[in-house]
């Protein structure tokens, strides 16, 4: 069984603010320290600008405390999915595609461990508001989450890790919308305090 689910959501900032704000997302002092609280790491592991064509790729790696278990699966699932217990690391590649020109970007994220119990994959796309293209920005969430077959364990064991999971990224997802709109505000006020000037 997979569980995939779709989300969206209408920012009231434009493009190159809520852009400029999902980059600082895991790295943002305040974020880190309240509502993404499970990041631990975060590390670029390669960059590339192309200045011709406007476009920017990036892979970085994250690092985030898994979601805890139900108590009743962690002793059968740490054993066959390598610590996927209380207090498992799991390590996020995130790939990135900014195009300037085209005013779009894609963040495409898959977790790289403990994938011997869950495969995780999250696709996002940062696009103008076709309704107010220069003020709003639209962001789209696509998940899909399957729980790996475990011999071990019951189907209906795998579907509660699937929907467990779920409800766990569903909740982080909203954590980091709220972030984002959070370091757009101080963006628009910086923004503003610049257009301003001395006086």
């Amino acid at each position: 069984m997979v569980v995939s689910y779709t989300q969206e959501h209408v920012y009231r900032h434009p493009w190159h603010r809520v852009t400029a704000a999902a980059w600082r997302k895991f790295t943002d002092a305040d974020a880190r320290a309240a509502p993404l609280s499970h990041i631990l790491e975060v590390h670029t592991l390669s960059r590339r600008v192309d200045a011709g064509e406007g476009q920017l790729h990036a892979v970085r790696a994250i690092s985030g405390r898994a979601p805890p278990l139900p108590l009743v699966l962690r002793g059968l699932l740490t054993a066959g999915a390598g610590g996927a217990g209380a207090g498992a690391v799991v390590l996020c590649v995130e790939h990135t595609a900014v195009d300037g020109p085209e005013r779009a970007m894609r963040v495409v994220s898959r977790n790289a461990n403990l994938r011997g119990l869950v495969h995780v994959e999250e696709s996002c796309s940062y696009r103008p508001h076709p309704e107010r293209p220069d003020e709003w920005t639209l962001f789209r969430q696509d998940t899909s989450i399957r729980c790996a077959p475990l011999a071990a364990v019951a189907t209906w064991v795998a579907e509660m890790v699937e929907r467990r999971c779920a409800e766990k990224f569903e909740q982080n997802a909203s954590k980091g919308r709220e972030v984002v709109e959070t370091i757009c505000q101080r963006l628009a006020i910086s923004d503003h305090d610049h257009s301003v000037g001395p006086r």
